[in-house]
């Protein structure tokens, strides 16, 4: 049996805690685009920086990885991961914006 030290959070406060954090990052983006109380690149940058905080917080709060604890090889596979999605999802939107400049025409 593995021994806890005080430091495993896993309780019930701690989830609550992400849930709450992750709530609030998805409803900022949310209002900011059902209000338009911004333009469209300030909005667009506002859901970038929470896209990006709110996959930190389900790392760290649901997933349970930081960089004290986790073991490298785990760090290491999520980064080559995201990685990987950041050229799929970045090569995805680079080809839709190329055809709709090109269907500009």
């Amino acid at each position: 049996m593995a021994t806890t030290t005080p430091d495993d959070r896993h309780g019930l406060q701690f989830y609550l805690t992400g849930f709450a954090l992750a709530l609030i990052l998805t409803l900022i983006p949310f209002g900011l685009v059902a209000t338009g109380m911004l333009s469209k690149t300030p909005t667009l940058t506002v859901i970038a920086v929470a896209a990006i905080v709110q996959f930190l917080v389900h790392l760290r709060y649901f997933l349970h990885l930081n960089l004290t604890t986790t073991p490298r090889e785990r760090v290491l596979a999520i980064v080559f991961t995201a990685i990987l999605i950041f050229i799929m999802v970045g090569g995805s939107l680079w080809i839709m914006f190329d055809l709709h400049n090109r269907m500009k025409i």
